[in-house]
């Protein structure tokens, strides 16, 4: 049962991507005047996509393309989470990376030691959500791993990622052929991880009351504000249905039809506390 009341108390809001605000480049109906609604009254969007294919500036430049202002530290992504931890226990390590062009460069711009093979000094190898993939490269990252001292890491566990056709392989997918033929285990630095929530909180000083964690995908999304200890909101336009909700660990605070369907009940009960009113619990507590 979603058990969400607090829905006026939020001020800001950690977003998915894919699924969520938009499908490839077109962005959702609702979008727009929930992130303008969220700025009007002093509140924060944070973008936390576990999507590696595209860097935090590449971002930057498809929200202008939606007349949508974003500034890099509201994009805490998977790959840049990632980009961190790496940093913090691979620093004079070599890194054989599994990932796209722009995935890479982020690794560089934090001055990690990169290469495509299967070097006898590889510490770990690293995965992303990579549309540049060939067999060679599953090839090398396999030969890595079959030593027992070399680590393996992964930007984010999603086995796929919504398109306007219907799905792609994702990160997780990828991971999974390595997991099957290797017998081994990646950490994941993106969501479900909870220091993906934690870095937006510690920019603003937000009250975990404060926040809300809204995407599409509950494994990852609504699992990573859970662990994080904040509401969460799901929204049905990217892989998860409500008959998911039935029999999933990961029960979401509220569930929406889609993203406009939750500014309309972010407003409204806003409205009603402003003008001195009760906000209608029922409407925030159910599907809507």
């Amino acid at each position: 049962m979603l058990k969400g009341n607090d829905l006026d108390s939020k001020k800001y809001f950690l977003f998915d991507i894919d699924g969520t605000l938009a499908i490839d480049d077109t962005i959702y109906d609702g979008s727009w005047e929930l992130l303008d609604y969220i700025e009007s009254i002093g509140g924060r969007a944070f973008y936390i996509t576990n999507n590696s294919v595209k860097s935090r500036k590449d971002y930057i430049e498809k929200f202008k393309k939606w007349n949508i202002s974003a500034v890099e530290n509201q994009f805490v992504t998977a790959s840049y989470a990632t980009c961190k931890y790496l940093k913090e226990h691979y620093e004079d390590k070599k890194l054989l990376v599994v990932g796209t062009p722009s995935f890479e460069e982020e690794l560089k711009s934090f001055g990690l030691k990169l290469t495509h093979e299967a070097e006898e000094d590889v510490a770990c190898v690293v995965v992303g959500f990579d549309r540049t993939l060939v067999y060679e490269k599953v090839e090398e990252a396999c030969k890595a791993l079959f030593r027992p001292e070399v680590d393996f890491v992964g930007t984010n566990p999603d086995y796929r990622c919504p398109t306007a056709f219907g799905f792609v392989p994702d990160c997780g997918g990828i991971c999974e052929m390595l997991k099957v033929t290797t017998d081994r285990t990646p950490y994941y630095a993106g969501k479900p991880n909870a220091q993906i929530v934690k870095m937006c909180m510690e920019q603003v000083g937000a009250k975990p009351e404060e926040v809300l964690v809204v995407g599409d995908r509950l494994y990852t999304d609504i699992a990573c504000g859970i662990n994080a200890g904040v509401e969460t909101a799901l929204v049905y336009t990217g892989e998860a249905k409500p008959e998911d909700l039935v029999a999933t660990e990961f029960m979401p605070d509220y569930a929406f039809e889609n993203i406009r369907k939750l500014y309309e009940a972010f407003r409204k009960s806003r409205e009603a506390v402003t003008e001195g009113k009760n906000p209608d619990i029922q409407m925030c507590s159910k599907q809507i």
